[in-house]
């Protein structure tokens, strides 16, 4: 089956492993830009990386650092594959935009209804360009 999700920020088609975080992410004190990973010890998903993997993203937790970590993680070539949120989050995406107007290559961003999130938990997913997705063969 292939969902179509609206493409908040174009990125090229991708596939990979998904993460889908079962809880709500800041990405400020959430994530370590130094090294794509999880780092906050409460969340469930801790220690997981999110470098070169699709990341469903339920619900962020606002805070207006998450936008420079985004961009150190793209910098750094630490990025998510793609980001999929449940709800656009114009903070995060700025950190997006920043380093395409650097010249950096970005992840594609989607929104998708997270009632779909679980169908792609432990899944190897592909993405087109125009944001259409499905279960990788």
């Amino acid at each position: 089956m292939t969902l179509r999700a609206e493409v908040l920020m174009p990125g090229p088609a991708i596939t990979a492993e998904t993460l889908v975080l079962t809880a709500p992410i800041s990405f400020w004190g959430g994530v370590d830009p130094k090294s794509g990973s999880i780092a906050d010890p409460r969340h469930p998903e801790f220690a997981q990386g999110i470098s070169s993997r699709a990341l469903l993203i339920p619900e962020t937790v606002g805070s207006s650092s998450a936008a420079a970590i985004l961009l150190e993680l793209v910098h750094a070539g630490l990025a998510p594959a793609a980001i999929i949120l449940h709800e656009p989050d114009a903070i995060l995406l700025l950190g997006l935009i920043v380093a395409k107007e650097m010249g950096m290559p970005i992840p594609i961003a989607l929104r998708l209804d997270r009632k779909y999130f679980a169908q792609f938990q432990n899944q190897r997913i592909s993405i087109t360009s125009e944001g259409a997705i499905e279960v990788a063969q």
